[in-house]
Protein backbone atom coordinates (compact mmCIF):
# COMPACT_ATOMS: atom_id res chain seq x y z
CA UNK A 1 0.00 0.00 0.00
CA UNK A 2 1.08 3.62 -1.37
CA UNK A 3 1.61 6.10 1.83
CA UNK A 4 -0.51 9.25 1.89
CA UNK A 5 2.83 11.43 0.40
CA UNK A 6 3.28 8.50 -2.27
CA UNK A 7 -0.29 9.18 -3.04
CA UNK A 8 0.12 12.99 -3.31
CA UNK A 9 3.15 12.34 -5.50
CA UNK A 10 1.30 10.51 -7.65
CA UNK A 11 -1.49 12.59 -8.15
CA UNK A 12 0.24 15.66 -8.92
CA UNK A 13 2.72 14.02 -11.42
CA UNK A 14 -0.53 12.68 -13.24
CA UNK A 15 -2.30 16.01 -12.62
CA UNK A 16 1.18 17.52 -14.48
CA UNK A 17 1.01 14.91 -16.88
CA UNK A 18 -2.48 15.56 -17.79
CA UNK A 19 -2.12 18.91 -18.05
CA UNK A 20 0.74 19.03 -19.96
CA UNK A 21 -0.99 16.34 -22.74
CA UNK A 22 -3.85 18.91 -22.91
CA UNK A 23 -1.50 22.02 -23.64
CA UNK A 24 -0.62 19.58 -26.42
CA UNK A 25 -3.68 18.87 -27.64
CA UNK A 26 -4.67 22.49 -27.90
CA UNK A 27 -1.93 23.77 -29.34
CA UNK A 28 -2.08 21.05 -32.08
CA UNK A 29 -5.86 21.70 -32.28
CA UNK A 30 -5.22 25.59 -34.41
CA UNK A 31 -6.95 24.27 -37.27
CA UNK A 32 -10.14 23.95 -35.20
CA UNK A 33 -11.68 27.83 -34.06
CA UNK A 34 -10.68 28.77 -30.46
CA UNK A 35 -14.81 28.28 -29.51
CA UNK A 36 -14.96 25.04 -30.48
CA UNK A 37 -11.95 23.27 -28.91
CA UNK A 38 -13.45 25.36 -25.43
CA UNK A 39 -16.96 23.44 -26.00
CA UNK A 40 -15.43 20.14 -26.09
CA UNK A 41 -13.15 21.48 -23.05
CA UNK A 42 -16.74 21.91 -21.59
CA UNK A 43 -18.64 19.41 -22.56
CA UNK A 44 -16.02 16.70 -21.56
CA UNK A 45 -14.87 18.45 -18.98
CA UNK A 46 -18.14 17.34 -17.07
CA UNK A 47 -17.72 13.77 -17.46
CA UNK A 48 -15.25 13.51 -14.19
CA UNK A 49 -17.57 15.56 -12.34
CA UNK A 50 -20.27 13.40 -12.40
CA UNK A 51 -18.79 10.86 -10.59
CA UNK A 52 -18.38 12.29 -7.62
CA UNK A 53 -21.59 14.16 -7.20
CA UNK A 54 -22.80 12.37 -4.07
CA UNK A 55 -25.89 9.92 -3.92
CA UNK A 56 -28.00 12.37 -2.00
CA UNK A 57 -27.38 15.43 -3.98
CA UNK A 58 -28.20 14.14 -7.51
CA UNK A 59 -31.70 15.94 -7.25
CA UNK A 60 -30.24 18.99 -6.01
CA UNK A 61 -26.61 19.01 -6.57
CA UNK A 62 -26.42 22.49 -8.80
CA UNK A 63 -28.00 24.29 -5.62
CA UNK A 64 -25.19 27.18 -4.24
CA UNK A 65 -25.71 30.25 -2.04
CA UNK A 66 -22.73 31.89 -3.61
CA UNK A 67 -24.26 31.97 -7.14
CA UNK A 68 -22.52 35.75 -7.69
CA UNK A 69 -19.14 33.98 -6.79
CA UNK A 70 -19.31 31.52 -9.36
CA UNK A 71 -20.16 33.42 -12.03
CA UNK A 72 -16.44 35.87 -11.11
CA UNK A 73 -14.92 32.43 -11.05
CA UNK A 74 -16.11 31.46 -14.21
CA UNK A 75 -15.69 34.66 -15.83
CA UNK A 76 -12.36 34.76 -14.63
CA UNK A 77 -11.70 30.77 -15.67
CA UNK A 78 -13.44 31.63 -19.24
CA UNK A 79 -11.19 34.50 -19.57
CA UNK A 80 -7.86 32.66 -18.68
CA UNK A 81 -8.89 29.47 -20.71
CA UNK A 82 -9.64 31.39 -23.86
CA UNK A 83 -5.87 33.27 -23.26
CA UNK A 84 -3.90 30.13 -22.86
CA UNK A 85 -5.42 28.61 -25.73
CA UNK A 86 -4.73 31.33 -28.23
CA UNK A 87 -1.17 31.58 -26.33
CA UNK A 88 -0.51 28.07 -27.26
CA UNK A 89 -1.39 28.20 -30.38
CA UNK A 90 0.94 31.38 -31.26
CA UNK A 91 3.92 30.91 -29.18
CA UNK A 92 6.78 28.09 -28.29
CA UNK A 93 4.95 25.55 -25.84
CA UNK A 94 8.09 26.14 -23.47
CA UNK A 95 7.64 30.02 -23.77
CA UNK A 96 3.67 29.48 -22.76
CA UNK A 97 4.15 27.56 -19.79
CA UNK A 98 7.35 29.65 -18.37
CA UNK A 99 4.83 32.62 -18.07
CA UNK A 100 1.98 30.73 -16.89
CA UNK A 101 4.50 29.98 -13.75
CA UNK A 102 4.07 33.35 -12.95
CA UNK A 103 0.40 32.92 -11.41
CA UNK A 104 1.46 33.02 -8.01
CA UNK A 105 2.57 36.76 -8.47
CA UNK A 106 -0.51 38.07 -9.55
CA UNK A 107 -1.99 36.06 -6.44
CA UNK A 108 0.43 37.46 -4.18
CA UNK A 109 -0.65 41.05 -5.83
CA UNK A 110 -4.95 40.45 -5.61
CA UNK A 111 -4.62 38.84 -1.85
CA UNK A 112 -3.72 42.87 -1.20
CA UNK A 113 -7.19 44.12 -2.67
CA UNK A 114 -9.07 41.11 -2.10
CA UNK A 115 -8.36 39.45 1.24
CA UNK A 116 -7.03 42.45 2.86
CA UNK A 117 -3.77 40.05 3.24
CA UNK A 118 -0.44 41.95 4.20
CA UNK A 119 2.51 41.29 1.83
CA UNK A 120 6.08 41.29 3.57
CA UNK A 121 9.81 42.11 2.12
CA UNK A 122 10.03 38.64 0.71
CA UNK A 123 7.20 38.39 -1.21
CA UNK A 124 7.32 41.40 -2.83
CA UNK A 125 11.04 40.75 -3.46
CA UNK A 126 9.62 37.36 -5.21
CA UNK A 127 7.14 39.63 -7.17
CA UNK A 128 9.75 41.83 -8.56
CA UNK A 129 11.76 38.96 -9.64
CA UNK A 130 8.78 36.91 -11.53
CA UNK A 131 8.35 40.32 -13.15
CA UNK A 132 11.99 40.42 -14.16
CA UNK A 133 11.32 36.51 -15.46
CA UNK A 134 8.26 37.55 -17.79
CA UNK A 135 10.35 40.85 -19.52
CA UNK A 136 13.05 38.38 -20.28
CA UNK A 137 10.94 35.69 -21.72
CA UNK A 138 8.72 38.45 -23.55
CA UNK A 139 11.51 40.62 -24.40
CA UNK A 140 11.17 39.29 -28.23
CA UNK A 141 8.10 39.72 -28.72
CA UNK A 142 7.80 43.50 -26.79
CA UNK A 143 11.12 44.01 -29.21
CA UNK A 144 9.09 42.79 -32.54
CA UNK A 145 5.59 43.93 -31.46
CA UNK A 146 3.67 40.55 -31.17
CA UNK A 147 0.81 40.51 -29.12
CA UNK A 148 0.75 37.11 -28.58
CA UNK A 149 3.04 37.32 -25.35
CA UNK A 150 0.37 39.62 -23.80
CA UNK A 151 -1.93 36.15 -23.74
CA UNK A 152 -0.23 34.10 -21.35
CA UNK A 153 0.20 37.58 -19.04
CA UNK A 154 -3.59 37.75 -19.33
CA UNK A 155 -3.97 33.73 -18.60
CA UNK A 156 -1.76 34.47 -15.22
CA UNK A 157 -4.36 37.25 -14.54
CA UNK A 158 -7.50 35.16 -14.95
CA UNK A 159 -5.71 32.42 -12.76
CA UNK A 160 -4.99 34.17 -10.21
CA UNK A 161 -8.53 35.55 -9.46
CA UNK A 162 -9.71 31.96 -9.81
CA UNK A 163 -7.38 30.95 -6.68
CA UNK A 164 -8.64 34.00 -4.61
CA UNK A 165 -12.14 32.73 -5.70
CA UNK A 166 -11.64 29.06 -4.86
CA UNK A 167 -10.13 30.03 -1.71
CA UNK A 168 -13.11 31.42 -0.76
CA UNK A 169 -15.74 29.06 -2.40
CA UNK A 170 -13.78 26.39 -0.70
CA UNK A 171 -15.04 27.40 2.60
CA UNK A 172 -18.69 26.17 1.85
CA UNK A 173 -19.02 24.51 -1.59
CA UNK A 174 -17.85 20.88 -2.35
CA UNK A 175 -15.14 20.52 -5.14
CA UNK A 176 -17.33 19.01 -7.81
CA UNK A 177 -19.75 22.07 -7.66
CA UNK A 178 -17.13 24.63 -8.08
CA UNK A 179 -16.05 21.68 -11.15
CA UNK A 180 -19.25 21.45 -12.25
CA UNK A 181 -20.14 24.82 -12.75
CA UNK A 182 -16.87 25.74 -14.59
CA UNK A 183 -17.30 23.19 -16.86
CA UNK A 184 -20.66 23.95 -17.95
CA UNK A 185 -20.46 27.32 -18.36
CA UNK A 186 -17.63 27.42 -20.70
CA UNK A 187 -19.94 24.78 -22.77
CA UNK A 188 -22.51 26.87 -22.63
CA UNK A 189 -20.99 30.12 -23.78
CA UNK A 190 -18.62 28.55 -26.18
CA UNK A 191 -21.60 26.74 -27.96
CA UNK A 192 -22.76 30.06 -29.34
CA UNK A 193 -19.66 30.50 -31.43
CA UNK A 194 -20.89 27.61 -33.43
CA UNK A 195 -21.62 30.10 -36.18
CA UNK A 196 -17.52 30.87 -36.26
CA UNK A 197 -16.85 28.02 -38.87
CA UNK A 198 -16.95 25.32 -36.99
CA UNK A 199 -15.77 21.89 -38.39
CA UNK A 200 -17.09 18.57 -38.32
CA UNK A 201 -14.19 16.80 -37.23
CA UNK A 202 -13.17 13.08 -38.32
CA UNK A 203 -13.19 10.12 -35.56
CA UNK A 204 -9.77 10.88 -34.69
CA UNK A 205 -9.98 14.31 -34.09
CA UNK A 206 -13.04 13.86 -32.35
CA UNK A 207 -11.46 11.92 -30.06
CA UNK A 208 -8.36 14.16 -29.42
CA UNK A 209 -10.87 17.21 -29.36
CA UNK A 210 -12.61 15.39 -26.33
CA UNK A 211 -9.85 14.44 -24.43
CA UNK A 212 -8.95 18.25 -24.12
CA UNK A 213 -12.11 18.41 -21.91
CA UNK A 214 -11.43 14.69 -19.91
CA UNK A 215 -7.35 15.79 -19.22
CA UNK A 216 -9.04 19.36 -17.70
CA UNK A 217 -11.39 17.65 -15.99
CA UNK A 218 -9.15 15.05 -14.50
CA UNK A 219 -6.46 17.13 -14.06
CA UNK A 220 -8.15 19.31 -11.98
CA UNK A 221 -9.18 16.77 -10.02
CA UNK A 222 -6.49 14.83 -9.40
CA UNK A 223 -4.41 18.01 -8.18
CA UNK A 224 -7.28 18.76 -5.25
CA UNK A 225 -6.43 14.71 -4.30
CA UNK A 226 -3.03 15.38 -4.40
CA UNK A 227 -3.14 18.55 -1.76
CA UNK A 228 -5.26 16.19 -0.13
CA UNK A 229 -3.47 13.26 0.06
CA UNK A 230 0.12 14.67 0.95
CA UNK A 231 1.98 17.82 2.29
CA UNK A 232 1.87 20.97 0.05
CA UNK A 233 5.47 21.21 0.41
CA UNK A 234 6.07 18.18 -0.90
CA UNK A 235 4.42 17.68 -3.85
CA UNK A 236 3.98 21.46 -5.39
CA UNK A 237 7.68 21.51 -6.61
CA UNK A 238 6.66 18.63 -8.99
CA UNK A 239 4.39 21.11 -11.26
CA UNK A 240 7.49 22.49 -12.69
CA UNK A 241 8.00 19.13 -14.47
CA UNK A 242 5.44 20.94 -16.78
CA UNK A 243 8.18 23.05 -18.11
CA UNK A 244 10.50 19.92 -18.68
CA UNK A 245 7.21 18.18 -20.83
CA UNK A 246 6.68 21.23 -22.66
CA UNK A 247 10.47 21.45 -23.94
CA UNK A 248 10.37 17.96 -25.13
CA UNK A 249 6.97 18.31 -26.69
CA UNK A 250 8.19 21.37 -28.43
CA UNK A 251 11.14 19.48 -29.95
CA UNK A 252 9.99 16.32 -30.97
CA UNK A 253 6.65 17.71 -32.24
CA UNK A 254 7.14 21.26 -33.70
CA UNK A 255 10.55 21.73 -33.98
CA UNK A 256 11.15 24.46 -30.73
CA UNK A 257 13.81 25.10 -28.96
CA UNK A 258 13.90 27.17 -26.33
CA UNK A 259 16.26 30.47 -26.21
CA UNK A 260 18.50 31.03 -23.69
CA UNK A 261 15.89 34.02 -22.67
CA UNK A 262 13.28 31.50 -22.03
CA UNK A 263 15.05 29.48 -19.90
CA UNK A 264 16.68 32.37 -17.86
CA UNK A 265 13.96 33.97 -17.48
CA UNK A 266 11.56 30.97 -16.46
CA UNK A 267 14.44 30.27 -13.83
CA UNK A 268 13.58 33.73 -12.53
CA UNK A 269 9.72 32.93 -12.53
CA UNK A 270 10.02 29.30 -11.05
CA UNK A 271 12.41 31.14 -8.32
CA UNK A 272 9.78 34.08 -7.58
CA UNK A 273 7.08 31.23 -7.72
CA UNK A 274 9.09 29.18 -5.00
CA UNK A 275 9.79 32.03 -2.74
CA UNK A 276 6.12 32.32 -2.42
CA UNK A 277 5.29 28.91 -1.78
CA UNK A 278 7.75 29.28 1.08
CA UNK A 279 6.21 31.99 2.73
CA UNK A 280 3.06 30.97 2.24
CA UNK A 281 4.03 27.57 3.97
CA UNK A 282 5.75 29.18 7.12
CA UNK A 283 2.80 31.70 7.80
CA UNK A 284 0.55 28.53 7.45
CA UNK A 285 -1.69 29.93 5.10
CA UNK A 286 -3.55 28.45 2.05
CA UNK A 287 -1.82 28.10 -0.85
CA UNK A 288 -2.87 29.46 -3.96
CA UNK A 289 -3.67 26.92 -6.63
CA UNK A 290 -1.26 26.22 -9.29
CA UNK A 291 -3.39 25.33 -12.43
CA UNK A 292 -7.44 25.19 -12.38
CA UNK A 293 -8.68 25.04 -15.64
Amino acid sequence: MFSKNQLGFFYMFISVCAFSLMDVIVKWSEAYPVGQVLFFRGFFGIIPILFLIPKDRYLNFYKTSRPFLHFKRCLAGLIALISIFIALRNLPLATVVSISFAAPIFTTIFSIFLLNEKVGFYRWLAVLVGFIGIVVISEPGLSNLNFYYIYPIIFCLGLSYVAIAIRKLSSTEPVWLIGFFFSFSIMILSFFTFYQNWIFPSFLDLFLLSMVGILGGLANLWLTQSYKFSEVSLVTPLKYLALVFAIMFGYFIWDEVPTMKTLVGASLVIISSFIIFRREMILKKTLPISRHE
